[in-house]
């Protein structure tokens, strides 16, 4: 063998005392067992079961960076304890903007009380930086629309719970007393021509929705597509929309109660999101499997 050679093979290697302290190269490279990274948080918003999400930002922080992850809500970490009475039954995920002392310590003290919480890892600016989306400070938990849903006053509802305020309340009126109720109650009215959120040129309320609350993900345009297709008759937007306004006829059908369709669709469009998220290339032929289901 070569000197050369056998001088590498000889020579020790030393570590720092850096290194032989925090071997993986820094203090706090190991994950944390009370962090929830973005990617897996990312994961889990849209869907029925996905964890409550607590933004404890100050208000200087917030003001830099004047928005929230979709479906979180704003509280002072001061007063943490107590929410606590109403989360224990749930997961929780606390959000501040680096997430160090201030998500870190509060996701503490909600665990101390019993709730199964876990900080965001890098905090909002991590999300920020990932081109996750952000929406804008929520104005009311009261949203007011005409009764008797079908497509969009089903869907844009679903869009509000899953990925803008799972507190959202659904008030379903008379077309005439949207404005005065939404007046009186301070609630927002949607899917009425002239509102805010309501149907844009080719567009209907879930793309107006979309569009306003900066939620532009691959599978929610793709939801959007066949909505609109449904929700217009346009049924060469998409081979789903067929399919979609059929099922939402036959739930206004056997529904004569609009919050309980309301309740009984939201089930239809989480499957909805699945498939749009995780199963469009997906195909099914019994047929070819000898009928073996």
């Amino acid at each position: 063998m070569p000197r050369e050679a056998l001088a590498k093979i000889s020579r020790p290697t030393y570590l720092s005392a850096r290194q032989l302290t925090y071997p993986y190269g820094r203090k706090d490279a190991m994950p944390s067992p009370n962090e929830i990274t973005i990617s897996q948080l990312n994961r889990l918003i849209g869907l029925p079961d996905q964890p409550i999400i607590v933004d404890v930002c100050i208000d200087e922080d917030f003001k830099l960076l004047p928005r929230l992850i979709p479906s979180s809500f704003r509280h002072s970490f001061k007063n943490i304890a107590e929410l606590a009475a109403e989360l224990t039954t749930q997961k929780v995920v606390i959000v501040c903007q680096k997430g160090k002392k201030l998500s870190q310590g509060a996701a503490a003290i909600l665990r101390d009380c019993g709730v199964n919480a876990e900080f965001l890892q890098g905090g909002i600016l991590a999300w920020q930086q990932a081109g996750l989306p952000l929406i804008p400070l929520k104005k009311s938990d009261l949203w007011v629309s005409k009764q008797r849903p079908k497509i969009d006053r089903i869907a844009c509802p679903w869009l509000i719970r899953r990925f803008i305020n799972p507190k959202a309340k659904f008030l379903f009126v008379e077309k005439s007393e949207i404005a005065n109720v939404a007046e009186k109650f301070d609630a927002i009215a949607f899917d009425i021509a002239g509102e805010r959120y309501s149907h844009k040129g080719s567009g209907c309320t879930f793309d107006s929705l979309l569009e306003d609350f900066s939620l532009d993900t691959e599978a929610l345009r793709r939801m959007a597509t066949i909505i609109r297709g449904a929700d217009t008759n346009k049924p060469e937007l998409a081979p789903q929309v067929v399919g979609l306004l059929a099922i939402s006829l036959g739930l206004s059908r056997q529904y004569k109660d609009d919050l309980q369709q309301l309740e009984a669709g939201m089930a239809i469009y989480d499957a909805l999101y699945r498939w749009a998220r995780d199963a469009v290339n997906e195909q099914h032929n019994s047929a070819s499997s000898g009928g073996d289901l």
